[in-house]
């Protein structure tokens, strides 16, 4: 919902500078997160679900004002979010006498099985210079460009937590265990700043309208409050918000 609303919130916004000469467009995309920091492989690692499971489709849209026949400034917001469930690998679940929930390996049959979710929400608002070398008048219009970006992004971390920095052994069994926790660990409405770069090319279908495909790659961290070692995901380094993006877009010109 948020997502929505920053997306209509943009459109209005840019609603003005349509008496301009440029262009407007909207696009649908795949997103692929780049996944390079500790928390991303944390769950990879652990969890039943892999960084193929966090791709996802997204939707955008942009305004384009042209300063020359080959230069142009952009202004496009995308919305990529992505919820995935999933389970420990290699453990089940124990409640004992005292209702305290432990991980064991699962040679045991276990009680449950250990899960949560994982939550992930990336808005660019992305400021760009786009050139057209060979200008906008030919059957194939390719185009670079790049630029800066402010990323607004969510995590959140929500069900059943094996604290593995909490290691205990049962003599009884004669093996190692975790307790579990029930968490809803989330970062909500941060902010970040990163770049970007893309290619593409425009291919002319009416008098006005334009067909797009554009490649971009996106590069930005989120950081952690580290003010409280109690909350939120406080020990992880910055979060990676970096990835990769395939689009086609319908360009109206104007």
């Amino acid at each position: 919902m948020k997502k929505s609303l920053v997306l209509l919130l943009g459109l209005i916004l840019l609603m003005p500078s349509f008496a301009f000469s440029g262009i407007v467009t909207f696009k649908i995309g795949y997103f692929i997160p780049q996944a390079k920091s500790d928390l991303w492989a944390e769950e990879f690692n652990n969890m039943s679900f892999s960084e193929n499971s966090f791709h996802n489709t997204y939707f955008g849209f942009s305004y384009e004002y042209f300063f020359t026949r080959e230069i142009s400034f952009a202004l496009t917001i995308d919305g990529y979010s992505k919820n995935k469930s999933g389970y420990y690998n290699g453990y089940v679940g124990y409640q004992d006498v005292d209702e305290t929930l432990w991980a064991y390996p699962d040679d045991y049959v276990g009680d449950f099985t250990p899960s949560h979710s994982f939550n992930i929400s990336i808005t660019p608002v992305q400021f760009s210079l786009k050139l057209t070398p060979l200008g906008r008048r030919n059957k194939i219009i390719p185009y670079v460009g790049g630029g800066v970006g402010i990323y607004l992004w969510n995590v959140r971390l929500r069900g059943d937590l094996i604290d593995f920095s909490d290691e205990w052994y049962d003599i009884v069994e004669e093996v190692t265990i975790y307790p579990i926790y029930s968490t809803d660990t989330r970062e909500n409405n941060r902010i970040s700043v990163g770049w970007h770069a893309f290619a593409g090319f425009m291919f002319p279908v009416a008098r006005r309208m334009t067909f797009e495909v554009e490649f971009k790659y996106n590069s930005a961290k989120g950081k952690f409050p580290e003010d409280d070692p109690n909350q939120g995901f406080h020990g992880f380094e910055p979060f990676d918000l970096s990835g990769y993006q395939i689009s086609l877009g319908l360009n109206y010109w104007f």
